[in-house]
């Protein structure tokens, strides 16, 4: 006999445009109350972070109830829970909607604002701040764009219809333009195709190369080239590998402007830094819709500060 493994709807609301965490009990283990699994799997919380979610009847089952410390432990059971929301400084530059449709909404996300909560940014994030300012709760990304970069995200509408947008990006269906300032070098040959294998290991901050099949391509131009020896480039990844322009530009000899990470590491950028953004900026999205059939272009009117101020930048 098969087992329905169908997930039930969660009797949380969202918080500040943030899910609640959703947990499935292992079919198989040694726990005999529901509290041991998840003190067990939320060992970092801290000393009495779970008792007290317990002793508040923050963790709760399908029906919406409280579920008490000594609630026997049932295999295949759903737990929801919030979890208390980290202190964030936040991001003082606003997201502009691009597009907005039954289906999709265009986000222009702005530097130093994170795509979805993740770790210590969870309510400063493109995702919360648009379910929050759009009223729309069932937004979800369909990919994700690095927190120091600034441009085009796509979002969601509605939730059976996100794998559909999601495997645009994994079958690399969407042409993706980014713009970079950086050094201007009169001897590097461009445009050129850049390919190599990155490895971008986890707790490290910065990924870096390694001799292998290539995993990563990026074709990189330059747009055009200014008085106090900057660069405007037109970077087309064919791949998306973790920091893949920021890598292929720092090993061109021309590192975008702002890097905490490439060519040294000199990060992370400390909250409430917004001095020197990373100059990268993910200018147009281009693909087919995968529900409606139309072809969707989208541009980012941004302009990226060290092209609109040479001598703030010069030099850097």
């Amino acid at each position: 006999m098969t087992r329905n493994h169908r997930i039930p709807p969660s009797p949380l609301p969202q918080r500040e445009g943030v899910d609640p965490v959703r947990v499935r009990l292992p079919v198989e283990g040694p726990w005999v109350t529901v509290r041991d699994h998840l003190a067990e799997r939320l060992s970092g919380a801290g000393a009495g972070v779970v008792d007290g979610m317990f002793d508040a009847g923050r963790v709760v089952g399908a029906d919406g109830r409280a579920v008490s410390a000594d609630a026997a432990y049932v295999p295949g059971m759903f737990v929801w829970f919030h979890r208390d929301l980290p202190a964030e400084v936040p991001v003082p530059f606003p997201i502009e909607v691009v597009h907005r449709d039954e289906h999709i909404v265009v986000a222009d996300k702005p530097h130093f604002l994170a795509t979805t909560p993740r770790g210590s940014h969870v309510t400063e994030t493109a995702l919360a701040r648009l379910r929050r300012e759009l009223d729309i709760p069932t937004l979800g990304a369909a990919h994700r764009l690095d927190r120091l970069t600034a441009g085009l995200v796509l979002f969601t509408v509605r939730p059976e219809e996100r794998g559909a947008y999601q495997s645009l990006f994994r079958d690399r269906l969407v042409r993706k333009e980014y713009e970079a300032v950086a050094p201007y070098d009169p001897a590097l040959a461009l445009p050129r195709t850049v390919r190599s294998r990155i490895v971008k290991e986890r707790g490290v901050l910065a990924a870096y190369e390694v001799e292998g099949e290539p995993n990563a391509v990026s074709h990189v131009e330059l747009a055009e080239h200014g008085g106090p020896g900057l660069g405007r480039y037109r970077l087309t990844p064919a791949t998306g590998q973790t920091h893949q322009l920021r890598v292929h530009m720092n090993r061109l000899g021309v590192p975008i402007l702002g890097d905490p990470l490439y060519p040294v590491v000199t990060g992370p950028v400390p909250a409430g830094d917004f001095r020197r953004p990373l100059q990268l900026l993910a200018r147009s999205l281009e693909f087919t819709d995968p529900v409606t059939g139309v072809t969707h272009r989208f541009r980012s009117p941004r302009t990226l500060r060290a092209w609109a101020a040479y001598d703030e930048w010069a030099g850097q």
